[in-house]
């Protein structure tokens, strides 16, 4: 199965380098470059991509906003990794809110960046280690929320070892063998507290730990 991507970056250079990198891979290709948000929101909307790469700072409509429109769309089944190259938690918090699924340096090794775009097209999501642990607390904590309980009670006992698990930050594979599962049965899991809660991804469920207060920041 071949994963579609739309390249959106101000810089010609950096999208051909992106290109370069995600082209060499036979899984991965490359549908369209966008110079800025409106001319990526009108790409994912010729293309309907499985992922856009969007840089944030670009001229005109940035990538917040082109995030925003893009995800907004009822229609939509695209999704989106931001790529910066600055660590900064304003930009991550209104990604986080806007719905974007990955989150990705762009000082990151190619390797990192061909699997953070398998990883978000497969419906999971991605943050940079660098940020994952202090943007999730902050994100959580920042934020009024009142628990209810009965959001708890839809998840069987090994479902809330696994969540937890998860706002540790630990992986499938460590999850597995920490409770002495297999990875499948891990995913399953997984799958069944975003199903039952209605979260989109693995970083809502985290957020959602961290707002029920299932892990502490």
């Amino acid at each position: 199965m071949t994963i579609t991507v739309v390249l959106a970056d101000d810089q010609a250079l950096v999208r051909r380098g992106f290109r370069l990198i995600l082209e060499a891979e036979p899984d991965l290709r490359v549908v369209a470059e966008a110079a800025d948000g409106q001319e990526a929101i009108d790409a994912v909307g010729r293309h309907r991509p499985a992922v856009v790469l969007m840089d944030i700072q670009m001229p005109g409509l940035d990538g917040l906003e082109a995030t925003r429109r893009i995800l907004g769309r009822e229609d939509n089944a695209t999704r989106v990794l931001v790529l910066t190259t600055f660590e900064r938690d304003d930009y991550v918090f209104q990604a986080l809110q806007l719905g974007a699924s990955g989150f990705l340096l762009k000082t990151a090794p190619p390797e990192d960046l061909v699997t953070a775009v398998r990883v978000v097209a497969g419906g999971e999501a991605l943050l940079s280690p660098s940020v994952t642990r202090r943007v999730i607390e902050e994100f959580a904590s920042s934020h009024r929320y009142e628990p209810r309980s009965e959001d708890l009670d839809r998840l069987t006992q090994r479902e809330l070892e696994v969540l937890r698990l998860l706002a540790e930050g630990l992986s499938n594979a460590e999850i597995a063998a920490r409770l002495y599962l297999s990875e499948a049965t891990v995913k399953t899991h997984t799958s069944n507290i975003l199903a039952k809660l209605g979260l989109r991804d693995r970083i809502q469920a985290v957020i959602f730990a961290y707002r029920q207060r299932l892990i502490e920041p």
